[in-house]
Formats: structure tokens, C-alpha cells, sequence
């Protein structure tokens, strides 16, 4: 399987493009009900199950299972409210087993349920029968088909005050948006994607310039990007020189998590640029990583008059306002990659256009939900999902966005996107977001792609956590790449 994300639609295309080239739709449902006992038989002995069974795809989908179940040595009743149409009818017609109809007595006695109520493309709340049997669903360990009903397939929030949890979810060819994004990713539990058939052209789809590749979204991978290893014959000179502005001498931590973040991931150089204030205390706290001091927005521009230093990160711990302004545009004058974080984009808050003019191509912003808000005022609100407000901010910003959270979201301005979903919880703790933004520096600086610098920095971050575990700091993340790394390689 790949890394690609279909929207509800798109996968609707992509079944009718099967359907055009040969695969008969009842072969298709068959195939989605083979590959959700695949996935039920590898996890769970036999035993009494209820399958409840929609109107539509989906409960044509759960009749497959129950039938295939039973096959496995299954106890299976199917409950289900309505007649099904089309090829769910088919699929209704060769079960032979129990019915039970569609109250909360269906789940009595069951030690598994299979959800195929509906499926992605339901795009209402739940109501009345199917909200009850929701409702009664408590603890009972369920696998949905395709989607948890009253989830949205696109957003992967809850559709209304009801809707399953499920503790495995079996989808078909490739996964949705509402599989990775929150709260979705939580309440699909395992996702599993079943290879149904489809074939792989099906991500082709026709538009009014012909036959051309229109997916843009990716789940986030190494398959994705190439980590810029060291070569043979080369040298820290070759390997970027990333600078970190430090804020005063009271708020110099976040400067340091980051610069040591860029070290870590691979820059040859890495300096801090210190005012003279905190020259003092961050000499006491850094080793390898040197002290560049500096005097205002024309002390920065002095020090990157040395084109050697190729990337900066500018905005932890800086402080918000005028001075802070200055110095971003100091740093995007220079020529350098460049990644604002925090201080840096909250000082344009009310001059959101100002700061737009000056982004260059090796720009990244990486702002959490509040800092987005600030930057780019009601575009999450306005738009249908998180990824189509980060596609838009990164338009009308003119440069990668990256939407700093649990599903991180980072998007280019022609819309290319990727959800990153592999952030543990325990990544909410204060200075994280700091060394992400040295991690994605000090790839710049290594002259890796602006969009797989962001892309490969928020990976790294959310497996370094993962293998930290319990009790990470970020002070902790740094330290763990090396096994990211290594285990990468």
C-alpha cells in the first residue's frame, strides 16, 4: 500500500474507475468483506459477533463479513432497519443466517461487533435507530468498515452527538483524511487497508486538461523525502551552517533547544545568535554549538552577510513586537532558508500582508493552532477541513505552511499536502515545538527540499518521541535521533 490519501470522492472515483475497467462492483464488496474477516480472523478466536448492517455499500459490506465470519467458525446474527439497495441487496439475499433488527437488543450476548452502518460518505448525524444502537454500543470492542459511523470521512470529526469508537478499522485501497486527522485517527483505533482490487491507475482521474495525476495528499513517510545522509569525502563546511536567534538574557532556552535540534539532525555548523546580554548564559549552557553575538536587526544583517550561514531559525523566545519584526526582515533579506516559529509570526499579527511580501521560496512557517489564527484569521473556521486551511494559509502566505499539532498538517503553496500522523500526546510539552523548528533548520541547511525539509523534520520529531515514551521533555528529543536515525538508515 502507499502513503496516498483519498478524499470520499476520490474514492468514489476510484471505485467507478475499477467498475470501468473490468472489476464488477459485487467483486469489489465481496473483496472489502474478505479483507475485514482478514483482519478480524488474525486478531480474534471465534466467537459471537453482531454485524450491523446499513442501507447502502457499507451494509452490503457487513453481510459479506457475516457470511465469511460464520465461514471461519463464527457465532454471527446481522441486525440492520431497511431493505438494502443494489449490490448490498445482492450480498443481503446469499446470508442465511440470523436477523435481529436494529435496537439495542442486537448487541445482547455479542463479544464483538462489526460496524457497517455507514460508511465514509455519510455526511449527516446519526438519528433515531442508528443513534440508539450507537448509543448502546459502551465498551463493546468494534471494527468499523471503511469508517466509524458518524465520522466524516474528509475531516474526521464527529458528524454529531453520536458516533462509534472503534478498536480497529478496516479501509479499502487507500486511507481518508478522517483515518489520520483527529479526532478520527483516535477513534478508528487500528486503521488497516485492504487491497480490494482497485487498481492503481485509479488514482488517475480525468479533468478538462485530460488524463492527469490529481492527488496532492499524502500521509507523511520516509517514502515521501530522502534524508540527506553524510557523503563520502565530505565535510561540516559542506553540510550548512544553520544560525538560531536567541532571545534576552531571561528567554534563551527555546533558542538553544533548537539549535541543538539542527546539530543533532545533521547541520555541520550550528550557531546561536546571541544578544549581548545572553552571550553570557548561553556560552555557559553550549559546547559544539557557538556564540554569534549580535546588536539589533543591523547586527543580524552583518552576520549573515557571510553567505555560509545558509538557514536560520528565528522566533523562539525572541519576544513579539517591533524589534522582533526587524530582525525577520533582516533574516529573509539575507538570502538564507529561513523558519519562523512562535515570537516571529505573533509579531505580525496585525500585519499579516507585511510579512507575506517578504517570504522567498526557502521559507517555512510553523505556527501552533493560536499562532495560526493570528496569522491567518478565520481560515480554519471558513474551511471544510484542516488541510484545506493550510492549503490556503500556505497559498496566501506564498510559502510552505506547516500547522504545528497532533496531526500536523504542512501544505506548499500549490497544494501539495501531507498529514503527519505518528506525534504521541506525550510531544505536548513546552519546548517541543522548538526543536522542530531547529530540525526542520538544520535540514535546510543541508540544502534539502523546503517542503521535504518540513516534511522529514516533523517525522523525526514524532518517532523520537515515540521512542522516548513516558516522561519525554524536550530536552529528550534531540537525544533520541541518533536511534531515529539509525534505525531510518
Amino acid at each position: 500500500m502507499t502513503d496516498e490519501i483519498l478524499t470520499s470522492a476520490e474514492m468514489a472515483q476510484a471505485d467507478a474507475f475499477a467498475v470501468a475497467h473490468g472489476v464488477p462492483s459485487l467483486t469489489l464488496m465481496e473483496n472489502a468483506g474478505r479483507g475485514v474477516v482478514d483482519a478480524i480472523v488474525a486478531r480474534v478466536k471465534p466467537c459471537a459477533v453482531t454485524v450491523l448492517c446499513g442501507p447502502g455499500n457499507n451494509g452490503g459490506d457487513g453481510f459479506v463479513v457475516a457470511r465469511l465470519l460464520d465461514e471461519e467458525g463464527f457465532t454471527v446474527r446481522v441486525a440492520h432497519d431497511a431493505d438494502p439497495k443494489g449490490d448490498a441487496a445482492v450480498m443481503s439475499a446469499r446470508w442465511k443466517g440470523a436477523r435481529m433488527a436494529l435496537t439495542p437488543d442486537a448487541l445482547d450476548g455479542a463479544k464483538l461487533v462489526v460496524d457497517g452502518l455507514f460508511g465514509a460518505g455519510l455526511s449527516r448525524p446519526l438519528e433515531g435507530a442508528h443513534a440508539q444502537i450507537v448509543k448502546a454500543l459502551n465498551d463493546l470492542p468494534v471494527v468499523a468498515i471503511d469508517v466509524p459511523s458518524g465520522i466524516s470521512g474528509d475531516t474526521g470529526e464527529p458528524l454529531g452527538a453520536h458516533c462509534v469508537k472503534a478498536a480497529l478499522t478496516v479501509t479499502f485501497f487507500r486511507k481518508k483524511p478522517g483515518h489520520v486527522l483527529l479526532p478520527g485517527r483516535v477513534l478508528c483505533g487500528e486503521v488497516v487497508v485492504a487491497d480490494i482490487g482497485i487498481p492503481a491507475g485509479a488514482i488517475l482521474t480525468s479533468s478538462s486538461e485530460g488524463h492527469e495525476k490529481k492527488l496532492s495528499l499524502h500521509e507523511n513517510t520516509p517514502a515521501l523525502w530522502q534524508f540527506p545522509w553524510p557523503q563520502a569525502g565530505g565535510q561540516k563546511y559542506t553540510r550548512g551552517h544553520c544560525l538560531v536567534v536567541s532571545g534576552p538574557s531571561y528567554a534563551t532556552g527555546a533558542a538553544r533547544l533548537a539549535a541543538r535540534g539542527a546539530l543533532r539532525v545533521g547541520a555541520g555548523l550550528v550557531s546561536v545568535a546571541s544578544p549581548p546580554d545572553a552571550v553570557a548564559v548561553n556560552a555557559i549552557h553550549l559546547t559544539a554549538i557557538m556564540i554569534k553575538p549580535f546588536d539589533g536587526a543591523a547586527g543580524l544583517s552583518a552576520l549573515l552577510a557571510d553567505k555560509r550561514l545558509n538557514a536560520v531559525v528565528i522566533g523562539p523566545g525572541v519576544g513579539a513586537g517591533r524589534e522582533t519584526r526587524a530582525l525577520v526582515d533582516a533574516a529573509l533579506k539575507s538570502g538564507a532558508s529561513v523558519v519562523l516559529d512562535a515570537d516571529a509570526l505573533t509579531s505580525f499579527k496585525d500585519d499579516q500582508q507585511g510579512l507575506f511580501s517578504r517570504l522567498h521560496k526557502r521559507c517555512v512557517l510553523t505556527p501552533h493552532a493560536g499562532e495560526f489564527e493570528r496569522l491567518f484569521p478565520g481560515v480554519l473556521g471558513e474551511s471544510a477541513s484542516k488541510v484545506g486551511a493550510v492549503r490556503a494559509a500556505a497559498k496566501r502566505a506564498g510559502a510552505v505552511v506547516l500547522l504545528k499539532g497532533a496531526d500536523t498538517v504542512i501544505a506548499t503553496p500549490a497544494g501539495r499536502a501531507i498529514i503527519n500522523a505518528n506525534a504521541p500526546p506525550s510531544l505536548a510539552t513546552a519546548g517541543s515545538g522548538d526543536v522542530l523548528a531547529g530540525l526542520i533548520a538544520g535540514l535546510l541547511a543541508q540544502h534539502m527540499p523546503v517542503f521535504d525539509a518540513a516534511a522529514c523534520g516533523a517525522w523525526l520529531h514524532g518517532d523520537a518521541a515515540s521512542r522516548f515514551g513516558p516522561g519525554l521533555i524536550a530536552e529528550d528529543l534531540p537525544e533520541m535521533l541518533p536511534k531515529v536515525l539509525a534505525g531510518l538508515l
